[in-house]
């Protein structure tokens, strides 16, 4: 899990296009490969989840790595 005082910050050295599924991975204490492939899969198999669209929205609104 998250470490006190730890906030959510884009990653600089975990990423793949913006490092957002990377800053998730870490603030949460989870695998970034992990996390990408299920980010991926849920993002294809459901109709409901705009993937896409959410990834683009958390790349605006997480801040980056200083």
């Amino acid at each position: 899990m998250t470490k006190p005082g730890q906030s959510l910050r884009r990653s600089r050295n975990n990423r793949i296009i913006a490092g957002v599924i990377g800053a998730l991975a870490d603030y949460f204490g989870l695998d970034p490969t992990l996390s990408r492939v299920i980010y991926v899969l849920i993002s294809i198999f459901s109709a409901a989840f705009p993937g896409i669209l959410i990834y683009i929205l958390l790349w605006i609104l997480i801040p980056s790595e200083d």
